[in-house]
């Protein structure tokens, strides 16, 4: 079937394209696009967190690549130098659709097979891609039997798309992140900074995935979060989450892309405790500063002595973003009983991670002071001067690195 589509008939030279990332990839599309990519020359294409590696950087000899983020297999294109990078926050991709800034031509999209009143749900992924579905000249779908029929909607029916495949791709394996003993420090002091009722946002990866294991014993959380991992699906499955205690959304899980294996997609199928929600919601303001108890957990790149944190550049690579660390860690400042928290290993290899100045961008100004953990520890800047932080972050380094951390501190309390 593959090579029955030619999506040069939908696809225009200058076009703009957006796709669902990581699970929402619409992989037999991504293929197709690889593989016809000279029909169209030239395209560019709005990308997010990689996960099948179909668009590699052999195929910017078509295709200009740019994204808000260096995340997953799109890290190849970043390292390649063919990767240019939208540098704002989540909660504005929505309204720079609206206000033509990011223009969306041709939308790609992953969806469920349809339910019983033949509305497709958009399955893994909201987000950035909700606003785009009204705005875009060419709608162009992909079914996939394995994608859970979600709820939030919008749900669309078959006459929204120009064009229609059934895929062929398979279905990602489940790939377990990996707890180590560091991460596994980590995730206790964060878990002791949680109150029953809280409500949490939680980013991806080894870090937050090991917080979560750690609040078994909590009652009433709930979640408002960009991301829903299986860690959600854990703790909502067992009773931990209920939503009860939730200030808006009393009730449902809220999330905007599902990052998870066969765990996540099972509960999250016409489940109606879970909504999945566009970006506008999910990570604006003006939603986020009416949640009491907001705990917001993110990691980094580094932080600085005085807290201010790269979550983009490593390397001089990008391999981060902006994304929603500033929306989310701000609303959670903000929030009555909130806990902004930075989580993060105290070193990458040999090198640390707490350092005296950073390497790449300040993602975070230290004017949004959070809570910083390590494995060896917890450092509250909130209320504290500059020569205050200095003493709470070493603290939590390495102890291999404290004392040139302590040298390289000289001059910077003010």
């Amino acid at each position: 079937m593959a090579q029955q589509v030619d999506l040069s008939r939908l696809i225009r030279p200058g076009d703009t394209l957006m796709w669902g990332q990581s699970q929402a990839e619409p992989q037999m599309l991504l293929r197709l696009l690889a593989e016809q990519r000279h029909a169209f020359a030239r395209v560019r294409a709005f990308t997010g967190i990689g996960l099948s590696g179909l668009m590699r950087p052999e195929h910017a000899d078509a295709i200009d690549f740019f994204s808000y983020c260096g995340g997953g297999t799109s890290r190849a294109l970043a390292r390649a130098g063919v990767l240019d990078i939208l540098p704002v926050h989540y909660a504005q991709l929505p309204r720079l659709v609206r206000a033509g800034a990011l223009r969306v031509d041709v939308l790609l999209l992953q969806v469920s097979p349809p339910d019983d009143q033949g509305r497709y749900s958009l399955g893994m992924a909201r987000e950035y891609l909700v606003e785009p579905l009204s705005r875009a000249r060419v709608v162009i779908g992909e079914v996939h039997p394995d994608v859970p029929w979600t709820h939030g909607g919008p749900y669309l029916r078959r006459e929204d798309f120009a064009l229609l495949v059934d895929s062929d791709a398979a279905t990602p394996a489940d790939a377990p992140v990996r707890i180590g003993p560091v991460e596994e420090a980590i995730g206790r002091h964060v878990a002791a900074l949680v109150e029953d009722g809280a409500t949490i946002q939680t980013g991806v990866g080894a870090v937050p995935d090991a917080a979560l294991a750690q609040l078994a014993d909590r009652r009433d959380l709930g979640v408002h979060s960009g991301s829903i991992g299986d860690g959600v699906a854990r703790l909502q499955a067992a009773g931990v989450i209920t939503n009860a205690r939730k200030s808006i959304d009393p009730g449902v899980t809220i999330g905007g892309v599902l990052l998870g294996g066969s765990v996540l997609r099972r509960f999250v199928h016409r489940n109606p405790a879970v909504e999945m929600r566009g970006t506008e919601y999910t990570h604006d303001p003006r939603v986020l500063a009416q949640i009491s108890n907001f705990v917001a957990l993110n990691s980094a790149v580094e932080v600085d002595l005085t807290g201010q944190i790269n979550s983009e550049v490593a390397g001089g690579t990008y391999v981060g973003g902006v994304g929603g660390i500033v929306d989310f860690l701000r609303a959670a400042g903000f929030s009555d009983g909130g806990v902004p928290i930075v989580a993060l290993p105290a070193t990458a290899g040999a090198a640390s991670r707490i350092v005296p100045r950073l390497t790449g961008p300040v993602t975070v100004p230290r004017s949004d002071a959070c809570v910083i953990v390590t494995e060896y520890g917890v450092a509250d800047l909130r209320g504290l001067t500059l020569a205050e932080r200095i003493p709470r972050m070493i603290a939590v380094a390495h102890p291999d690195h404290r004392e040139a951390l302590a040298r390289a501190a000289h001059g910077q309390g003010g």
